[in-house]
């Protein structure tokens, strides 16, 4: 079976179309231009694309994380809807993961809707815990966050994990016909 690249790569202000088209398709235009331009501009934040030639190098899902002090706060991960169910949301966060690991941060943090079971799920698998509740976070209506957070980053240890997490990553991938590469 042949497998089809998927491409992790920093996203820049040649792809702010693409991430309003993925932000629509997703949430419903959740995020401005303005947005977007922010954190393309910002020092602190990473803003990662995922990508496959075969789709004419379409946006496929995007990921951000905050760099505060030694935390990363993952501030949004989408997968667009045609796509999803394939394992792209956990090679997407694991690229955020390990590249806060690589930028010497030392714990990840984010709220989620208290109902998105399958997000939440994914959290855990990559062993995030509950650290909290944030009452009637999201404005739209009302529902709370749950705050998970996954510590360790720099410990010795963790880089063994991240090996792990690679090869299930890329077992789960290659289960859909697909192949995580970095650019």
């Amino acid at each position: 079976m042949s497998l089809l690249d998927l491409e992790i790569q920093l996203l820049n202000k040649d792809h702010l179309s693409a991430l309003l088209q993925l932000d629509e398709a997703c949430f419903g235009g959740l995020w401005t231009m303005e947005g977007y331009q922010r954190e393309l501009d910002s020092p602190n934040s990473d803003l990662l694309g995922l990508f496959s030639p075969v789709s004419g190098s379409k946006l496929l899902g995007m990921g951000c994380f905050w760099s505060i002090l030694e935390e990363a706060h993952i501030t949004i991960l989408a997968v667009h809807p045609q796509y999803q169910r394939q394992g792209l949301g956990q090679a997407l966060l694991y690229s955020l993961i390990k590249t806060a690991c690589d930028r010497g941060l030392e714990r990840a943090t984010l709220e989620v809707r208290a109902s998105n079971l399958g997000a939440i799920s994914l959290y855990q698998k990559f062993g995030f815990k509950t650290a909290g509740r944030r009452r009637r976070y999201y404005q739209d209506n009302g529902e709370d966050a749950l705050v998970l957070w996954l510590g360790d980053l720099q410990h010795p240890k963790f880089h063994t994990t991240l090996d792990r997490w690679h090869s299930i990553v890329s077992d789960r991938l290659s289960k859909s016909s697909w192949k995580l590469v970095f650019k």
